[in-house]
């Protein structure tokens, strides 16, 4: 009687359970990064099934890829079909009529899930959302049996800034096609939209310039400790771009000058004002300034450099010469951009003397302008009169931020204290440098564009941007260890307003994005400010 009993017991418990709706996060605490601008929980839960599928409301090329990457994502692990089409569906893409913007809206009911947005990058980024509101199991490339439960509710989000962006330094080490795909997929679930490309320096120059061929074929071949360098070809470059557009992300090429130019002026003498005189003497520095009057005499090419000082290097600025490669290497490049700017770099020309440093931005800031793009340079450049529409990237001075801000232009946030990610987290981490400051994963975290230098505020500023300098990195492991979990922070700095921002919350947050590096084999590093 006991055991008939406790069998029926069970039956009943077992068939209430049954009848119970499964257990899950609430939609309000799901682990979203970047934090969205307000989440809404109701009772009740979506889940997806065999028979989901994508419904496309609008029409366009963009829609269409926004809905087909949903679908891949979700395949994998799921195991479903998902198919996408515009006739029906319990996950709704829709584009809506009005002012694009990168706005969005979710929706969930336990029928169904609708994004909405006036553009195509509102709805990529209302995807990472979704995705990043299913379980971190969604990230596997193989089944996993598994309910696929979001908690009903809504989501209102967008961007703080407009300019969300990550720079790669892949000339100090040239950093492979594939690598850096690898990093355009990451800043994509982090709803980063430029890319900016650090392509010469003084160690090597990365990107083909039909023009002056001998860029790629001396300057290309090395890059710090001497190994062997690289580039890209402009088909390669085009892909890359290509790629990238169709995360929603715009490349930025840099081509870093007057100073850091050491590269270029290896391949040719003629840009050098080092110049070899018929006596056998050397044009010289007197107090930091090189003497112009002899520098049109017998230019010898500089030696390849293959170590990491700094501002050493320099274009003859009194050439027309100059001007004439500057020009075609901002054409040919312009031609395989579509982004709105060019980057002309601006910094540490330490052997430039100040007015023909002066001179030299101001002329190329008109040949930027001469091929319909903006110019964005190091916050060095704002010491020039600045074009109107140029940009000044701070990463050292306030005093030259507000230069730029005075003369009507905007600031691009970089602050190396905060945003470079190649410097250590403390002096016990296996790559990158200590020059600016040791950044912890609360340092990248805690603080706000909008206050941090004196004298701009959140109208003055474009983005923030966060870079990694190659100076000690070298390939895809390397990168993942200083990009992550710094990169997802900075993210959540340019999306999220400071007010939305809380450094307990990410913490608990990150935990559940880690698992996700980890199921993608993403060698993060475990920072010790989180239990991870």
């Amino acid at each position: 009687m006991k055991n008939s009993f406790l069998t029926l017991f069970a039956i009943v418990a077992l068939t209430l359970n049954s009848c119970q709706t499964p257990s899950t996060t609430k939609l309000d605490e799901a682990s979203i990064i970047p934090i969205p601008s307000s989440i809404s929980s109701s009772s009740g839960v979506f889940k997806l099934g065999k028979a989901s599928s994508i419904q496309l409301i609008g029409s366009g090329e963009d829609l269409s890829r926004v809905g087909n990457f949903l679908a891949e994502k979700l395949r994998p692990a799921t195991g479903f079909d998902i198919p996408v089409s515009t006739e029906s569906g319990d996950l709704v893409i829709e584009l809506i009529s009005g002012e694009a913007t990168e706005k969005y809206s979710i929706d969930i009911t336990s029928e169904q899930v609708k994004i909405s947005s006036t553009s195509a990058a509102g709805l990529f980024y209302g995807m990472q959302t979704l995705v990043k509101s299913l379980p971190v199991a969604i990230e596997n490339l193989s089944l996993v049996e598994m309910d696929w439960i979001i908690g009903n509710g809504t989501i209102e989000d967008e961007p703080e800034f407009s300019y969300r962006g990550a720079m790669l330094d892949v000339a100090r080490h040239f950093i492979s096609v594939e690598d850096v795909k690898h990093y355009i997929d990451q800043m994509g679930t982090l709803k980063l939209n430029y890319l900016h490309l650090h392509l010469s320096d003084d160690q090597g120059w990365r990107i083909e310039i039909k023009s002056w061929p001998k860029l790629t074929e001396i300057g290309g071949k090395t890059e710090v400790g001497g190994t062997e360098g690289g580039f890209y070809t402009q088909g390669e470059y085009t892909e890359l771009v290509n790629y990238a557009a169709d995360r929603f992300i715009t490349v930025v090429p840099e081509i870093d000058m007057p100073g850091h130019t050491n590269a270029a002026l290896a391949a040719y003498a003629e840009l050098n004002p080092g110049v070899n005189l018929p006596d056998g003497d050397f044009a010289t520095l007197t107090d930091g300034k090189i003497d112009f009057n002899i520098l049109d005499r017998n230019p010898q090419p500089a030696e390849i450099y293959t170590g990491i000082e700094v501002g050493f290097s320099t274009f003859a600025t009194n050439k027309e010469i100059t001007y004439t490669f500057v020009e075609d290497v901002i054409r040919e490049i312009v031609e395989l951009t579509p982004g709105p700017y060019f980057h002309i770099g601006g910094d540490e020309s330490l052997v430039t003397d100040k007015d023909d440093y002066i001179y030299f931005i101001e002329r190329v800031q008109e040949i930027v302008t001469k091929y319909g793009k903006k110019s964005i340079g190091w916050d060095e450049i704002a010491t020039a009169k600045l074009s109107l529409g140029t940009v000044a990237q701070f990463w050292a001075k306030d005093e030259n931020a507000k230069l730029a801000k005075e003369q009507g232009n905007q600031i691009l946030m970089s602050p190396a204290k905060r945003a470079y990610l190649d410097m250590q987290y403390d002096s016990t981490s296996r790559l990158g440098l200590h020059w600016a400051a040791y950044i912890e994963l609360d340092d990248a975290y805690n603080w706000d564009p909008a206050t941090y230098a004196d004298g701009i505020n959140k109208s003055d500023i474009l983005g923030v941007e966060a870079p990694l300098w190659t100076e000690t990195i070298d390939g895809r492991a390397d990168i993942e260890y200083m990009a992550f979990p710094r990169l997802a922070a900075l993210a959540e700095v340019a999306w999220s307003s400071n007010e939305r921002r809380d450094w307990e919350d990410f913490q608990r947050r990150i935990i559940q994005q880690g698992k996700r590096w980890d199921i993608n084999e993403i060698g993060f590093y475990r920072s010790p400010k989180v239990k991870w």
